[in-house]
């Protein structure tokens, strides 16, 4: 049995009941097995074994009181899973589907895409079960609130610096960043996202989408291909989709399709983005409300976005929702290029179709990394207190993510998977972790 074999077998024995994470793992594992396999000083020091197992996992209770006095209690997490080459740096999830094996396998994809920005940022992540859709904003408030009270002692702007995703919007790091404030008594950079008014960034909210397209538009061009008058399918209709759709709008391509948890819409006219931000940004309503702006549009009920022919699909919603026969119907229609918005949404089934077909695919953790790349930018403008135009972030997410593609473009190439993405950004962002693991001893 290999070493990387060995640690796989023994990281999900230890880890039972975590599918996801030992999804993540696997698929990282594995394609470092061209690096592992060379040098034998990873195995001499257990450096696998020791970036598998979190540093630290914070887990704790959330009691929160709603609007008609009813006590009721959450569950908290927070995994700093590595600091080697920085603070832990990561978001925090509000959704129903949160646990421990879900939390542990987005810290552990963080310490890749953090690696992959080149920024001196670590990897963690954080969350809870607590569902805000639905809840008046004293609610959400209260929760925050309560979850906070708690996060506090684990966190700072050297330590820890949490940030948003699935759930957690500006509403809630308002919340959250006025609790840390109140008990500690700091004004300081210890969340992202924040809003303007109080040492947030430009761009961030755009960051994730605009990230995104910036690679995928790197990825076609080394092809020789562009985003202008190519059809984009794209699932979500949250921050990330919303501005992905954006900015593929503003390369010239059209985009046919959103979706969200109840169904999904389609406009072969080219969706409204003005509609689903007045949807979605300001009334926090469903995407089949879509079809009161565009009547001519097709609202259907569950999964199905994936069928539509497309030249190029983004997956923006959640974890394994594009499935194997998922990526058969994508490849039937024609779709050349894929870019992951999500954080590891296509299953490995799927990975192997599109890369068996020659797809051309921008795996998560370097294809999303421009949410937490931004982030790292406002602790910057935080640290200095200074503020940035739009322009110069904007310029300077562009930048690192046209290098993330050369990095794991360089890396596939020297290892020998010329145009497996999926190798090149593992063995990209793991080599710098790597060699400050290895630089700092056995920690």
């Amino acid at each position: 049995m290999s070493y990387v074999d060995s640690v796989l077998d023994e990281l999900i024995r230890r880890n039972p009941g975590e599918p996801e994470f030992h999804q993540a793992a696997t698929e990282v594992l594995n394609s470092l097995k061209p690096i592992i396999e060379k040098d034998e000083k990873y195995q001499s020091v257990a450096l696998l074994e020791r970036l598998v197992e979190p540093e630290r996992v914070i887990m704790f209770r959330v009691p929160w009181v709603d609007d008609a006095g009813k006590v009721h209690v959450n569950k908290g997490y927070r995994v700093q899973f590595s600091s080697a080459i920085g603070p832990y740096k990561g978001g925090l999830r509000f959704h129903p589907s949160v646990n421990l094996g879900v939390i542990k396998f987005l810290g552990f994809e963080q310490i890749f895409k953090n690696s992959l920005t080149g920024l001196p940022i670590g990897g963690g992540k954080g969350g809870s079960d607590f569902d805000p859709k639905g809840k008046s904003d004293n609610e959400v408030m209260r929760f925050c609130q309560s979850f906070m009270t708690e996060l506090c002692k684990y966190i700072g702007p050297d330590v820890d610096v949490p940030a948003g995703d699935i759930g957690v919007g500006a509403r809630e790091i308002g919340f959250l960043y006025g609790q840390y404030k109140k008990i500690t008594g700091r004004y300081e950079g210890v969340l992202t996202g924040k809003g303007l008014t109080y040492g947030g960034s430009l761009v961030r909210t755009q960051a994730t989408g605009y990230g995104l397209v910036y690679i995928v538009d790197e990825m076609l061009k080394a092809a020789g291909k562009s985003l202008a008058g190519q059809v984009v399918t794209i699932s979500g209709s949250g921050n990330v989709a919303i501005y992905a759709a954006e900015k593929a709008m503003q390369l010239g391509a059209k985009v046919v399709t959103l979706s969200d948890s109840n169904g999904w819409v389609y406009d072969k006219d080219g969706i409204d983005l003005d509609a689903v931000k007045e949807i979605k940004e300001v009334r926090r309503g469903r995407i089949k409300e879509y079809l009161q702006y565009r009547p001519n549009a097709e609202y259907h009920e569950g999964k199905g976005v994936w069928t539509v022919k497309c030249d190029i699909a983004l997956p923006c919603a959640t974890q394994n929702e594009l499935l194997e026969e998922d990526a058969k119907a994508l490849v039937a229609n024609g779709c050349y290029a894929v870019g992951e918005g999500a954080n590891m949404p296509s299953s490995l089934e799927a990975i192997d179709v599109f890369l068996k077909n020659g797809v051309l695919f921008a795996p998560a953790k370097a294809a999303n990394a421009g949410g937490v790349a931004t982030s790292a930018l406002e602790m910057s403008q935080n640290s200095q207190r200074l503020s940035w135009t739009f322009e110069e972030v904007d310029a300077k997410l562009k930048g690192i993510m046209a290098n993330i593609y050369r990095e794991m473009a360089a890396a596939a190439k020297e290892y020998g998977y010329e145009n497996n993405f999926v190798v090149g950004a593992n063995i990209a962002g793991f080599k710098k972790v790597a060699d400050a693991m290895l630089a700092q001893g056995i920690v």
